[in-house]
């Protein structure tokens, strides 16, 4: 990797060969002139937007099979491809940031729109599946399963030349977990078809991903650290093992209260443990 780094540009990106990659601000350089040199940043980032690239280029195949069976009318099969469609995007949704306007098109709920679920602007997932599970039919779905693809496409298309903050990335990582333990645990997302912990496992490995790639540019002097936030992620992991079915999980609407509260603590605490690691990386 390091071979193929090309010289860093000053003014505002970095080059890694056809990447395009976002350098941190004059102020957030500054400060972490003691902890990260910005040209260590190159290679956890461009690893990263590798990562992004290779997921959003899952994400688009997978969409196409889900649309194309909600357009042809099968109910079950649509039913069947929603949940593992939706990983590969819940694995990048750190970074949604960068693409707000498409992140709301493909994934906004309905609570998102005044009219809810009758609002002419609820389209993307969430819209087909409440047809789906809600009505049962893909009756009237076809145009928003055209417009999901298109719109999922045009993320591929604009990855390519995205740039990505350090900054953004790292926080987002923490920004999404928190998220997660806010208002994902209860079941708001996925609402109809309760394929949430589909989203869950999607989203942990996502911030798992960061977090893996910056933490070798971590002081050596964290090493404790390392081990809290990797102790963190693993007990995560056991705990969504535990409700695995087949390929797949079972019913968000299985997990008793106790239940999910045990997963948002676990998920409360990574979240306060990564919200340290930008300031840690000099990026604050």
């Amino acid at each position: 990797m390091k071979k193929s780094l090309l010289s860093f540009a000053a003014a505002t990106t970095l080059a890694l060969g056809s990447l395009t990659l976002a350098a941190p601000s004059a102020p957030v350089l500054a400060q972490a002139a003691a902890a990260v040199s910005p040209l260590d940043l190159v290679a956890p980032v461009a690893e990263y937007k590798i990562y992004v690239t290779k997921a959003t280029q899952q994400f688009v195949k997978d969409t196409k099979a889900f649309t194309d069976a909600v357009k042809a009318g099968d109910v079950e099969k649509a039913k069947a491809l929603f949940a593992p469609t939706r990983v590969s995007y819940e694995q990048i949704e750190p970074i949604a940031e960068l693409f707000s306007d498409l992140d709301a098109a493909i994934d906004s709920r309905a609570d998102d729109h005044e009219k809810a679920e009758a609002d002419p602007g609820f389209t993307g997932f969430h819209r087909i599946e409440y047809g789906l599970w809600e009505k049962n039919s893909t009756a009237e779905l076809g145009p928003f399963a055209d417009k999901l693809l298109a719109d999922v496409e045009e993320l591929h298309k604009r990855i390519a030349g995205l740039t990505f903050p350090p900054e953004k990335v790292v926080g987002g990582a923490a920004v999404l977990m928190e998220e997660v333990a806010a208002t994902k645990i209860s079941g708001e997302e996925d609402r109809y078809s309760h394929t949430d912990l589909w989203d869950f496992q999607g989203n942990f490995d996502g911030s798992r991903k960061i977090f893996d790639l910056f933490r070798p540019l971590l002081p050596k002097d964290d090493g404790e650290f390392v081990k809290k936030v990797e102790g963190n992620f693993n007990r995560v992991d056991v705990i969504l093992a535990k409700y695995k079915e087949g390929n797949g999980f079972q019913s968000y609407e299985k997990l008793t209260d106790a239940d999910r509260n045990v997963l948002a603590g676990a998920v409360n605490t990574l979240a306060e443990d990564l919200s340290t690691l930008r300031g840690k990386l000099g990026l604050d």
